[in-house]
């Protein structure tokens, strides 16, 4: 049986200058989707996978992350006294308590590998999971939480994937199937961005991971890959055949809000998404030239 999950990791050190000028004083994952950060998504999706502690890997700049999950007295005070208690709960409600949340920088721009490896003192001996805030996943149940279940049944390491155009193979770490069971493909390997005509499936993995610790010895020794950079990916072939590795496809849709036409996307649809703005953003596209 599998140790639970109670620790996650959300590398928050990028620089976002796909998004400039507006990441210029401001992290990319505080980019609202209609009136919630990225980053707070990523959080509340971890809170409903049963997440108890919840580990920031930051760089500089990064300030307002900090600030937006501890409290505001000026502002709560304000609702107080103004009886605004929807808005109150609003910046209240989802707050992890009390020391549940950690930080710690990674101080070189070296990759997603580089950037969990960081984390290792806050994760110690046991499973973790790693949400990357640029993809956000609408689905209930939360794209963590349906690979919790799975997780406990099959242990190792899990990652979300989806299918993918092959001609965009080379921005994806990719998987090497071994038994495709529908929702549960385990894998005999991965390739972290190859090109499409090498490829060895189109099932790319997406910002969600579920790690054993083996991974973080792994990284300790890890040399650079893809783009220069220390790539988890790569980390998580070499624990293949020493712990089980599997992939999941998730139910529930994912936008790419690391780009501009994802986060665009993505705002429409979690409006659409919401009843109090649906009948109002449907007509606005209604009488769109």
């Amino acid at each position: 049986m599998p140790k639970p999950l109670r620790k996650a990791v959300f590398p928050v050190a990028g620089l976002g200058t796909r998004f400039l000028p507006a990441t210029k004083a401001m992290p990319k994952e505080m980019l609202p989707v209609v009136d919630k950060p990225l980053i707070q998504y990523a959080v509340e999706e971890a809170q409903d996978a049963g997440i108890e502690e919840f580990i920031f890997v930051t760089g500089r700049a990064k300030s307002a992350i900090e600030d937006h999950f501890d409290h505001s007295v000026e502002l709560e005070q304000t609702l107080r006294e103004r009886q605004a208690g929807e808005a109150l709960s609003s910046v209240l409600d989802w707050m992890p308590p009390p020391g549940h949340i950690s930080y710690t920088r990674q101080q070189k721009p070296l990759g997603l590998g580089h950037a969990v490896w960081c984390a290792r003192n806050f994760i110690g001996d046991e499973p973790f999971a790693v949400l990357l805030a640029d993809d956000l996943i609408l689905a209930k149940p939360g794209c963590l939480r349906q690979m919790v279940e799975h997780h406990r049944k099959v242990g190792g390491n899990l990652v979300a994937v989806e299918e993918i155009p092959r001609d965009q193979t080379s921005s994806y770490g990719i998987l090497d199937v071994e038994r495709d069971g529908g929702q549960l493909i385990r894998a005999r390997g991965l390739v972290e961005k190859p090109e499409p005509d090498v490829s060895p499936s189109t099932l790319g993995i997406i910002g969600r991971y579920i790690l054993e610790p083996i991974v973080l010895t792994v990284l300790e020794h890890q040399e650079r890959g893809a783009g220069n950079e220390i790539q988890l990916t790569d980390a998580m072939a070499k624990t293949i055949g020493l712990i089980p590795f599997h992939g999941i496809r998730f139910e529930g849709r994912r936008f790419d809000c690391g780009s501009k036409v994802g986060y665009l996307e993505a705002n429409l649809c979690y409006a659409l998404n919401r009843e109090d703005l649906r009948d109002r953003v449907v007509s606005m596209l209604e009488t769109m030239p």
